[in-house]
């Protein structure tokens, strides 16, 4: 069950992050400002809403997914709120800087390390709803 949950939920945030992020979402979600917390919790209601619709589409067509409402709500507050947190894009550079990556953050590791930040917490999210 965590791998259909776990592959559910990855779906969500891909297109989530992808497809459905408008680009004025992308470009100020990170912003130290009210237009920058809109944005920015647009974007994770987006996923929230993406993960859910697969978790709903999941659990009516696979045999072997039985989801509990209040571990569903739980989870997807989780993807949610990691999604939120990750995506104010400081606590990447903190974790880079911190970890002798910064060189890797001016050419561009900062993207790998945001998407891995959020399969971590997808993955918790995942192993909740299977427990």
């Amino acid at each position: 069950m965590f791998a259909s949950l776990f592959v559910l939920l990855y779906l969500g945030h891909l297109l989530a992050d992808y497809p459905l992020q408008t680009d004025h979402q992308a470009a100020h979600k990170a912003d130290r400002s009210a237009t920058g917390w809109a944005a920015n919790l647009a974007h994770a209601a987006t996923h929230v809403t993406a993960c859910a619709t697969a978790l709903v589409v999941g659990a009516l067509v696979l045999d072997d997914l039985a989801l509990s409402l209040p571990l569903a709500v739980a989870a997807l507050g989780w993807v949610g709120a990691s999604h939120a947190f990750i995506d104010r894009r400081w606590p990447v550079q903190w974790w880079m800087n911190r970890t002798g990556q910064a060189s890797w953050a001016a050419n561009g590791g900062a993207a790998h390390v945001d998407q891995t930040a959020h399969i971590a917490a997808l993955v918790i999210a995942a192993l909740c709803l299977s427990a």
